[in-house]
């Protein structure tokens, strides 16, 4: 059926193929159905000037849209993939990465290089040298929800 369809209809079923994709990007947008109906466009606007070439046959026709749609969607991932986008809060989702560089004053001493440490209304566990409580400590970086510090005043 879909063989006679393609026939009777010639190079305009590229056509078709491709604005029914493009307007199922549109119903349900994800930035993939795009590249894939760009593809059929294309292969449309070939077969407009090759549909009575002999070598333009069904079986080409199939192995260059799915050539064209893979190359338009790894080009359209490279190009529109990129974050262009600076954000006034970079660490927005990254609480802990946040925190680097912030100065405290430990509430509770630091015990074999562990302890804990009270930054707003979170307590965050900390490694860092044996220090009593009363001292202050800049956050030198975090890995996961463990923050590392170092004192301040020595």
């Amino acid at each position: 059926m879909l063989q006679r369809l393609a026939t009777e209809l010639g190079p305009w079923s590229w056509w078709i193929f491709g604005f029914a994709l493009l307007a199922a990007e549109l119903i349900a947008p994800g930035v993939f159905l795009i590249w894939i109906g760009l593809a059929a466009l294309v292969i449309g606007a070939l077969s407009l000037v090759l549909w009575d070439v002999t070598v333009w046959a069904w079986q080409l026709q199939l192995v260059l849209f799915a050539a064209l749609s893979v190359i338009f969607a790894l080009l359209g991932r490279k190009y529109f993939g990129r974050n262009r986008d600076t954000s006034d809060e970079p660490f927005l989702n990254q609480r802990e990465a946040s925190l680097v560089g912030r100065t405290a004053t430990l509430q509770e001493p630091i015990v074999e290089g562990r302890g804990r440490i009270r930054l707003d209304d979170t307590w965050w566990p900390v490694d860092g040298e044996d220090l009593p409580a009363g001292t202050r400590v800049r956050i030198a970086s975090a890995r996961g929800r463990t923050l590392t510090i170092e004192p301040i005043d020595r």
